[in-house]
């Protein structure tokens, strides 16, 4: 009995196709969209956690005064330029006295004048206080010999009028010597009043410090409280450095830091946190904190260099730690891939500190021992089938 023809046919395409979808079958299970995720794995480990807080700051001087008139008048010289070191008290310019020291003069002459004043009047004083005694005396001598009858009446009056009269004189000599004592202490007044002018119109540094800016130059009217001269106390030098507020759990003042200055690369400076400001930055959400250098680095370091700063946080309790990179967020929530029994399951998770290796502590969620997806050749689901690995292709983990 004879197969008929398009039996024939039929088996031969099928014998042709069938290898053929089994291969596709097998490819597509295998390195399709169906094939297994690889994913490398890592095990849930209970230890201590040493975190250390990152953040880029700015090197920047704890005292910057600014040194200006206290009048408005004309800058006559200036004695400093930028990068000079000044002493405390050192004159660094002077500003135009006009017709001060004239004024002066005039002053110290009306000095000269009270104090001769004030002489005369003492000496006059001196004078009314003899005569006064000597007008006493002979009243009371004239007393005495009025009561024997050796003098008249009219003798004994005419030197109770003498005595009246030097009385008199002392009580004017005396209002004259305060009057010439006062004129003396107006005149004293003015003098250092003048003095004192002229010695604000000299611009002196009021600190040990380096000369940032110079805002003027000679010949130049400076208004009253304008700044001539920037002068920054360059032992008081800090940085100011920026922390995610996500991550400053732990920071306080008295930490210890390390500090890496860009124009020094490779050669850090440590440090410690000095504060942390009260007020944070509400649009880039970070916290503001001043980091102080235990030995500051010579050359000194230019104002506004860029620095990396390095706190490193108290070390924590023994709890159990993962690495970041096997952190996901999904539907809102942040959580970890678990492997049971080769299937997975998404576990949400509470996170503590972290450390600069990249491990962070899980408050919540997860038991030491258990085994998590680290890194995953692509986005998982629940239904996603793994392929464990090694090593990734690209990671150099």
């Amino acid at each position: 009995m004879k197969m008929p023809a398009v039996n024939k046919r039929q088996l031969g395409l099928a014998a042709v196709l069938l290898p053929l979808l089994a291969l596709f079958v097998h490819v597509a299970l295998r390195s399709g969209p169906l094939a297994p995720v690889p994913v490398t794995t890592v095990t849930v480990q209970s230890r201590p956690l040493s975190p250390a807080l990152f953040g880029i700051g700015t090197v920047e001087a704890r005292y910057s005064l600014q040194v200006g008139p206290i009048a408005t008048g004309r800058l006559l010289s200036l004695a400093v330029d930028v990068g000079d070191t000044v002493r405390a008290g050192q004159s660094i310019g002077e500003m135009d006295p006009v017709d001060l020291d004239e004024r002066l003069a005039t002053q110290q002459a009306s000095l000269r004048r009270a104090l001769a004043s004030q002489r005369a009047a003492a000496a006059l004083v001196t004078d009314s206080l003899a005569r006064h005694e000597y007008a006493q005396a002979q009243d009371r001598r004239y007393q005495t010999l009025g009561r024997s009858g050796n003098v008249s009446r009219e003798a004994i009056g005419a030197r109770r009028q003498e005595l009246d009269i030097a009385i008199a004189s002392l009580q004017a000599a005396r209002a004259n010597a305060e009057a010439a004592d006062e004129a003396v202490a107006e005149a004293q007044a003015g003098l250092a009043a003048l003095r004192q002018q002229r010695d604000q119109l000299h611009l002196r540094a009021p600190l040990d410090g380096l000369v940032v800016a110079r805002k003027f130059e000679p010949g130049t009217t400076v208004v009253a409280g304008q700044t001539v001269v920037e002068i920054v106390d360059s032992a008081s030098l800090w940085v100011n450095v920026r922390f995610d507020q996500l991550r400053t759990d732990g920071l306080r003042p008295g930490l210890p830091a390390r500090i890496l200055l860009r124009s020094k690369s490779g050669e850090g400076s440590s440090g410690r946190v000095l504060r942390i400001e009260p007020l944070a930055d509400a649009i880039t959400e970070e916290t503001l904190a001043k980091i102080t250098f235990d030995h500051l680095p010579q050359p000194l370091p230019q104002l506004g260099e860029l620095s990396e700063v390095t706190v490193m946080l108290p070390q924590s309790t023994i709890v159990p730690v993962i690495p970041n990179a096997s952190v996901q967020r999904r539907d809102g929530q942040l959580g970890v891939w678990r492997i049971q029994g080769g299937s997975l399951r998404f576990v949400p998770v509470r996170l503590g500190t972290s450390d600069l290796d990249g491990n962070v502590q899980v408050l919540e969620g997860l038991e030491e021992g258990d085994r998590l997806v680290r890194y995953s050749q692509q986005a998982l689901t629940p239904r996603s089938r793994i392929r464990i690995v090694e090593q990734l292709v690209g990671d150099a983990t």
